[in-house]
């Protein structure tokens, strides 16, 4: 008996580092003190020492349950951009920029082919965020997941002086709430997902008019990355009061949180169109409008509010940093919360 025979494969670990690496180092940058396949990833700070206050931001997130159709559709080249953008939309949020990222890939048999194809997406995502990926860990446990599927999930670090945090503190009525496009689901709602549509191959092949696309290409799509917008509005020189990334919990729970006790947000629904994804799973599934804008983005990934006077600087910089803008309401002083309307 040996390791192999129990069910884990070291050759085959070997091996996919050695595929990944072409990968990793496409995102290196020059702060990266150390090698692919060390026990640690070192960073160094020295460029950040001229900042009054440099203050680390963090996140850590996972794919979700949108890992399913990339095991029915045998993809797995974005679902790790999907991975690097949960997690680095939420330090450009705070107003961070990302320095470096981790991802951890927890799979039943490692097929290194396979592994070498999910951290391409990842380095994808990382180049998209100028993160560099310094490390991580692939864990083969057979007899915990299924031979073909695996778990994604991915930690990262920014840095922003601490002056140029964005906490909402400065948020009053009359700013107004400028919102960025999504690519459609991202990566939330996807266990509502499962059960609006089948997860058969036959069915994510299947071609909708109204889509364009087939659905499983409309599903699948990954997650938008806000981090080049946030630091084009930056460089015009807007200050964003506040900021939210729209996940898990859509509209009802994540504008709520970048706002003061004393306001609200206004929210005109019919300030930007909504993907038609969401319009099918809404008719599929006999979902409620209010349960929709409860559980996904309706094609807002992110919400920045700025002064009325820098609306028309904040919508040009998104657009040259290529992404899709929309004024989309206001806030107003009330009860904190948020209202569609």
């Amino acid at each position: 008996m040996d390791y192999k025979n129990a069910g884990v494969d070291i050759e085959a670990g070997y091996k996919s580092v050695e595929l990944m690496k072409e990968h990793i180092k496409k995102t290196m940058r020059s702060e990266v003190l150390t090698n692919i396949g060390g026990f640690s990833g070192a960073f160094s700070m020295e460029k950040f020492k001229d900042m009054e206050k440099p203050t680390l931001v963090s996140g850590t997130d996972g794919v979700g349950t949108k890992l399913k159709l990339a095991f029915i559709m045998d993809k797995h080249d974005t679902v790790g951009i999907d991975c690097v953008a949960m997690c680095v939309n939420d330090i450009a949020c705070a107003g961070g920029e990302p320095l470096f990222f981790l991802d951890y890939i927890a799979c039943g048999k490692n097929y290194p082919e396979k592994i070498a194809e999910i951290v391409k997406g990842v380095a994808t995502g990382c180049e998209m965020s100028s993160a560099a990926l310094i490390g991580g860990e692939t864990a083969e446990m057979p007899g915990f997941y299924p031979e073909d599927e695996y778990d994604l999930a991915g930690f990262a670090v920014g840095v922003v002086d601490e002056k140029d945090l964005i906490t909402g503190k400065d948020l009053k009525a009359g700013d107004v709430l400028v919102g960025m496009a999504s690519s459609g689901v991202h990566s939330n709602g996807f266990s509502l997902v499962r059960k609006v549509f089948d997860m058969t191959k036959e069915s994510l092949d299947t071609y909708y008019d109204e889509l364009g696309k087939t659905l499983g290409e409309a599903l699948i799509a990954p997650t938008k990355i806000y981090v080049k917008a946030l630091r084009s509005v930056k460089e015009a020189g807007v200050r964003v009061k506040a900021c939210s990334h729209i996940t898990g919990g859509g509209f009802y729970e994540n504008v709520p949180r970048m706002l003061n006790d004393d306001v609200c947000a206004v929210i005109e629904k019919d300030s930007y169109p909504i993907p038609p994804i969401f319009k099918l799973m809404a008719e599929k599934g006999q979902i409620e409008e209010t349960m929709m804008y409860n559980t996904y983005n309706m094609g807002i990934g992110m919400i920045m509010a700025v002064d009325p006077a820098d609306v028309d600087k904040t919508v040009e910089a998104v657009k040259a940093a290529g992404e899709t803008p929309y004024v989309i309401g206001k806030i107003e002083a009330g009860e904190k919360g948020v209202k569609l309307v």
